[in-house]
């Protein structure tokens, strides 16, 4: 693993969250690697020789206060920004500066903090269209015609997040927590290895963030994922977490398994201080 020459010797230990540059402990080869990344805008410094390295099968989340630079960083590993410096290798590739389209091919699917569905067709036909960009160029207007593997398909994403009842119905119909069930089906639909969520439980219910929770960790675990996270939601990230990293204004103040990382004193002062949007 490629880390600018950093050590891994005593970062990750049981008892104490790495903090700063280097990967923490894993618990197996990394499929991520964000390798000192930083990212301008203009004179501001959104991000700073960020490391972070995530493994293959792990569920690991990003926190920090508003403003800490978790959206910027996820848009950096999608393609989305450039890092003005670092780079990211995903799966052995230095992915550094691809357009987001083709990140996404190469097995890296992201949502959005702000749901990002198809609003004006069916539930079926939002994911029927993900399912279809992931078909050979050659094979796709066949599969307009023989629609049973396609079927099949989408049938078993919208099962688990229980839309199959709803899958007539407009997308814009659907209540807010349905509609950030079907954009993960999105995601999933174009058959990722890495599937990163942006705050999928933002404007849900405690009940409701607790059911989709649980509903998360068993799909990504069931289909041999590793998830990325970006939570404010510290129950959640608790709750689904093999580890955590903390940003606070645009730098990793600390890593490690989420009980470790919530009882550390500069995390604690961060968010009892934290940075404002």
């Amino acid at each position: 693993m490629s880390g600018g020459g950093e050590s891994r010797g005593a970062t990750g230990s049981p008892g104490r969250p790495e903090r700063g540059g280097g990967w923490g402990a894993m618990s197996g080869p990394p499929i991520l690697e964000i390798d000192r990344v930083g990212k301008d805008f203009g004179a501001l410094a959104a991000l700073t020789d960020v490391t972070i390295g995530v493994a293959s099968g792990e569920i690991f989340s990003v926190i920090g206060p508003n403003g800490a630079g978790k959206s910027t960083l996820f848009n950096v590993i999608a393609g989305l920004h450039v890092p003005t410096r670092g780079r990211v290798v995903f799966h052995g590739t230095d992915i550094t500066g691809l357009a987001p389209e083709r990140i996404n091919r190469r097995g890296l699917a992201k949502t959005f903090q702000i749901t990002n569905i198809f609003p004006e067709i069916s539930v079926w036909e939002n994911v029927a269209v993900a399912v279809q960009s992931r078909q050979p160029e050659s094979g796709r207007l066949a599969s307009l015609w023989r629609r049973s593997p396609v079927d099949a398909k989408v049938h078993d994403l919208l099962e688990p997040f229980g839309l199959l009842g709803r899958r007539e119905e407009l997308a814009e119909n659907l209540s807010h927590g349905e509609q950030r069930y079907l954009e993960i089906c999105l995601a999933l639909a174009t058959e990722p290895r890495l599937l990163m969520l942006d705050e999928p439980t933002a404007g849900m219910t405690p009940g409701e963030t607790k059911e989709a929770t649980t509903l998360i960790r068993q799909i990504v675990k069931a289909r041999g994922l590793t998830l990325l996270l970006i939570e404010h939601d510290m129950s959640v990230v608790m709750g689904i977490s093999d580890r955590v990293a903390v940003l606070h204004f645009g730098e990793k103040i600390a890593e490690g398994p989420p009980d470790v990382v919530r009882a550390d004193p500069n995390v604690i002062e961060a968010y009892l201080g934290g940075a404002e949007d």
